[in-house]
């Protein structure tokens, strides 16, 4: 399949992207597997972040692929931002290849691969990834989220449609899913004004996928962050029933509106309602 046939990228033809997205991140996330951790160099990126082999393997990986695919669309990955050349309009491939590097380093399994397409601004498709745990999340606004198993060769074993709940009721407590590696004093305040709230620790996109599948009714982060982090799980979120929001409830905007693709601020919710 070639951008040839996916002219406007509406929603069907974005569905038939799905399988070959999901099976990129498949093999995005062996990728990430056959790295020895143990044995692998870590180097700072310019921003301080760390990026390993597996970071430039999962990437590879990924873009070679869509280059493959989907030659007319364009790609935006963390690990090629030099190449990029924005604001980008129409359709946009937004990927993280490795999500969650601090947690990959520090030995834990709480790290994703992140793709999504963004149409206009706006995430239509994501996929969420994690390797460590078989896992992967997708979801099509307008059509509905999933997670599936993956089987050691790559297969897709069992598929469970996933809904985001509704928020609490008055006097019920709220469960947060939070950030284990970068809290921020705001995200903590917006927590706190909840009563009873319970925290649930999460690295990488996972927060995302956890409020998708109604295991958590909030996800917010009040402090700066980079559109490839959030793009996938944003789609995966809204197409799971829920919604995500800066902290006024106004849209995020994807493709490089602002040059250094800083997303300030966003809070994913629960299916909407009663978002107080």
């Amino acid at each position: 399949m070639t951008a040839d046939s996916l002219p406007h990228l509406d929603i069907d033809s974005a569905a038939a992207l799905l399988e070959p997205l999901t099976h990129l991140a498949a093999q995005a996330g062996a990728a990430i597997l056959a790295v020895n951790r143990s044995a692998m160099t870590v180097d700072d990126k310019s921003d301080g972040s760390p990026v390993t082999q597996a970071d430039l393997a999962a990437d590879r990986v990924i873009c070679e692929g869509l280059t493959r695919l989907f030659p007319g669309i364009p790609t935006l990955s963390e690990e090629r931002l030099h190449l990029a050349q924005p604001p980008y309009a129409g359709a946009l491939f937004l990927i993280d290849p490795l999500d969650g590097t601090k947690e990959f380093v520090a030995g834990r399994q709480e790290f994703t691969v992140n793709i999504a397409l963004i149409v206009d601004g706006a995430p239509l498709l994501g996929i969420v990834g994690a390797p460590a745990l078989g896992l992967i999340w997708r979801g099509l606004v307008g059509r509905g989220a999933e997670r599936l198993e993956i089987k050691p060769d790559l297969s897709i074993g069992k598929v469970a449609a996933i809904r985001a709940r509704r928020m609490p009721a008055t006097g019920q407590p709220w469960v947060a899913a939070v950030s284990r590696s970068h809290g921020d004093i705001r995200s903590e305040a917006f927590i706190a004004s909840r009563p009873g709230a319970v925290r649930q620790e999460f690295g990488s996109a996972l927060k995302f996928c956890r409020v998708a599948e109604g295991q958590a009714d909030i996800y917010p982060r009040l402090s700066p962050t980079c559109e490839w982090d959030v793009a996938a799980g944003h789609a995966v979120v809204v197409a799971a029933g829920g919604h995500v929001a800066d902290s006024h409830g106004q849209p995020l905007h994807f493709g490089g509106r602002r040059e250094d693709f800083i997303v300030p601020e966003f809070i994913a919710w629960g299916e909407r309602g009663a978002q107080a």
